[in-house]
């Protein structure tokens, strides 16, 4: 299994620790001091692999233990474990961390699906919705003229997409600025959705979350996984 963060491997990681091998671990003060450079530096440093050791959900890590290991490793001292030890030792933390993350992900997402298809149901009787056979609900907001794509095709859109709460995840509106893509790379709401559109038509589509990012929503996104997704899209023209 390789270790996907880079803690362990970074020299500038070990540079920080330089900077704080002169104050005893045990005064450390957490509030950062950023009067000079070398200062500014260290905590630039640590916030980011700080960062970086969230987002791998290593949340648990011992700093006094940390800091032990860095300051060794920076004196070229004996470490109290062997080489093959620790990596051994990180491994199966990291199986654990994943193992763990993925069952949090997948009750998170039985709770949210369930809101999800409670909202599908209910959406699915408006007399403007239709359903596909996948499950796909879409309404007409306005009809085109135009061609209609193919899975092949590259087109280029307008769109906002939001949750059922109508909090809003992403626009091209809001950037002042077309999305083009090939139909054939996005989620598969909307390579089958855009297909049943003509140039200059928009459409609103309710995602199930099986024909969205399922549990495995983007990262650093209010996207939760199991999440139902609503698209308003803009078909503004199929390339050639």
């Amino acid at each position: 299994m390789k270790i996907s963060f880079q803690l362990f491997t970074l020299s500038a990681a070990l540079m920080s620790l330089t900077l704080l091998s002169a104050c005893d671990s045990g005064n450390y003060n957490p509030t950062p001091d950023l009067s000079s450079k070398a200062d500014s530096v260290s905590y630039s440093i640590g916030y980011l692999q700080g960062s970086g050791m969230a987002q791998e959900g290593m949340t648990d890590i011992d700093m006094k233990n940390f800091i032990a290991g860095f300051q060794q490793a920076l004196s070229e001292t004996d470490p109290e474990m062997d080489m093959m030890a620790m990596q051994q030792t990180i491994q199966g933390y990291m199986m654990e961390v994943q193992q763990r993350q993925e069952m949090e992900r997948n009750e998170q997402a039985e709770s949210v699906r369930a809101e999800g298809q409670a909202f599908l149901e209910e959406n699915a009787a408006r007399n403007d919705v239709q359903v596909t056979e996948s499950g796909l609900q879409y309404r007409v907001v306005e009809e085109g003229t135009g061609e209609r794509p193919s899975a092949e095709d590259e087109v280029e859109v307008h769109y906002r997409g939001t949750l059922i709460t109508g909090e809003e995840f992403d626009s091209s509106y809001s950037r002042n600025q077309t999305a083009t893509f090939p139909l054939n790379g996005v989620i598969p709401g909307w390579t089958e959705g855009l297909q049943l559109m003509r140039e200059g038509a928009t459409y609103e589509f309710f995602i199930p979350s099986e024909l969205a990012y399922g549990t495995n929503p983007p990262p650093r996104s209010i996207i939760l996984p199991g999440s139902v997704l609503i698209f308003e899209v803009e078909l503004i023209d199929i390339k050639e």
